[in-house]
């Protein structure tokens, strides 16, 4: 299997490299479309008997596709560990029966890709015939592919299938390929690989596998040397993804905003609460705004130039807009301001920022005894209340200090998404979150929400690991209006925590008027596509 091993990802490793091509299976593309909900992949199952070369079938399949990520499960990591008894006679034991894999265990992994959850896959070792302690984690991608002696077996596993690939190859030339493996990959013997071929593997190819070919949309003769089958399966295989393909980022920047009397709403309706203290209250909305007359009340005095006002989604808060936050935003958005004053007038708005946050956790009245001796009636945190920090690299990395400041012991994890050069798409690269993140508040850090493309993307990594949806809190000091709305409306039981909202996004998905690349203004770099368009 091709997968990221935990605690954490690396940076993409190469599976292939064909031409200028370079086929990832670390690092993926949105699995959602611009309306927050899951694409599912396309599920390709190739089944064989061993050595029939399903494995180079698939190879030749990944190589060809029109996209860049692709996921490879084999069945060779679902076997079950063998019992102390069964491996003292393991010469007896049936390796090629269904029995001997953990095909419900295949089943529900396979489920779970398909919904776009992650799961922990099993790393088996031939040698000792047991599972190893390690796991691979592994998420889905544009194609999965599906690859064993019995994956046509399970009708539950071949109705999760979009395209069933059947590779029929002769018997004596299977058996050559198994004697080669076994012997230089597993530690076997001649004598003992052709035992096992005639007692169990032949059995069970005319039992179980040749059977199976009757569950195949299509047979390949001659497995991975038949040229044309690839092709005409390689053909299908890009049309059907034509079908799935979408710009997410794309889709999200163009978002129309619904707008009632002259006001931008949320979901077509007036909010409970409108942005800031400008002139419009609930129900009042056909009062005149002067575009050209800015409203010092509403956070950045923004008024569209048709004189339209925002109203925010309800778990949206935007800091007031105070003389203070004014001036540090007019310090942060100056071209002309240096590295260092960059830094710590940012830094100025981070504490608030994280302040409000710790606002929005649980907490519960106490009653404490002051030096004096006269009780005191206030508030702290619920008991049990777990906070964890993650931060969205590289630029919501700096945020972690002043959450770490206000938020004692607070436990932080990161996530790395990239912006695909060419596509312009959000894509993983790295993960790291503590093993019960799904009991605690999470706090999600980005310097800057643009689209929101890649908040949503690190908002469904979350969800994806069980933390309930109610206990992320998104904060980030400017979020463009789309990327406002694309987040709200994707997650909605979310809370949202900013500095400002500014009223649009160029042709390059850049927030405007606001602050540059925040990453690059930060950390004094050149170039940083990962927190460029977020």
């Amino acid at each position: 299997i091709v997968s990221l091993s935990l605690p954490s990802w690396d940076l993409p490793e190469p599976v292939l490299r064909v031409g200028d091509r370079t086929i990832y299976t670390r690092g993926r593309p949105p699995w959602y479309d611009a309306d927050g909900q899951a694409q599912e992949p396309f599920v390709i199952g190739i089944c064989g008997g061993s050595g029939s070369g399903k494995t180079t079938v698939a190879r030749e399949i990944i190589e060809c596709l029109d996209v860049q990520w692709v996921s490879l499960l084999s069945m060779d990591s679902y076997y079950k560990p063998l019992t102390p008894e069964d491996r003292a006679d393991v010469e007896n034991y049936n390796f090629d029966h269904p029995n001997a894999s953990d095909i419900d265990l295949l089943y529900h992994h396979l489920l779970r890709l398909r919904s776009g959850k992650s799961i922990e896959v099993p790393e088996y070792d031939f040698v000792t015939h047991s599972r190893t302690s390690k796991t691979k984690t592994l998420y889905g991608a544009n194609v999965i592919i599906v690859e064993g002696i019995l994956a046509f077996y399970s009708p539950q596993v071949t109705k999760l299938m979009d395209l069933k690939v059947f590779v029929d190859t002769d018997a004596d030339e299977r058996l050559g390929r198994r004697l080669r493996r076994d012997i230089s990959e597993r530690g076997r013997d001649v004598k003992s690989v052709l035992d096992q071929y005639n007692r169990f593997v032949k059995p069970a190819y005319e039992q179980f596998i040749a059977p199976s070919m009757a569950q195949a949309d299509i047979i390949i003769p001659r497995g991975g040397q038949n040229k044309i089958a690839l092709q005409l399966i390689i053909q299908h295989i890009n049309k059907r993804l034509k079908l799935h393909a979408t710009n997410s980022r794309h889709a999200l920047a163009k978002m129309e905003l619904p707008i009632m009397n002259g006001v931008v709403t949320y979901n077509g309706t007036l909010g409970p609460k409108p942005w800031g203290d400008g002139p419009f209250q609930n129900g009042d909305s056909e009062k005149s705004v002067d575009p050209t007359a800015p409203d010092t009340r509403l956070p950045n005095g923004w008024v569209d130039e048709l004189g339209r006002q925002l109203l925010l989604p309800p778990r949206v808060h935007v800091l007031p807009s105070v003389p203070q936050t004014r001036g540090l935003h007019t310090i942060m958005r100056d071209r002309e301001t240096d590295q260092d004053s960059f830094v710590f007038y940012s830094e100025r708005l981070m504490r608030p920022l994280c302040e409000y946050a710790m606002n929005l956790l649980p907490h519960m009245d106490v009653e404490v005894d002051t030096p004096q001796g006269i009780p005191y009636h206030g508030r702290r945190l619920a008991a049990g209340t777990q906070v964890c920090g993650v931060s969205i690299l590289r630029a919501g990395e700096a945020l972690e200090p002043s959450l770490c400041a206000v938020c004692k012991d607070v436990r932080l994890g990161k996530i790395l998404i990239q912006t695909n050069p060419d596509t312009f798409e959000p894509e993983l690269h790295y993960i790291r979150l503590p093993s019960d993140i799904k009991d605690c508040f999470v706090i999600l850090m980005d310097s800057t929400v643009a689209t929101g493309a890649a908040v949503i993307m690190a908002m469904r990594i979350l969800v994806e690991h069980d933390v309930p949806e109610d206990h992320i809190i998104l904060i980030s000091l400017l979020m463009a209006i789309q990327g406002v709305h694309s987040v709200a409306y994707t997650y909605p039981k979310a809370h949202i925590v900013t500095t400002a909202v500014d009223g649009g996004l160029n042709d390059q998905y850049h927030i405007v008027p606001g602050v540059g690349n925040f990453g690059d203004r930060y950390f004094g770099t050149t170039h940083d596509l990962a927190s460029t368009y977020t």
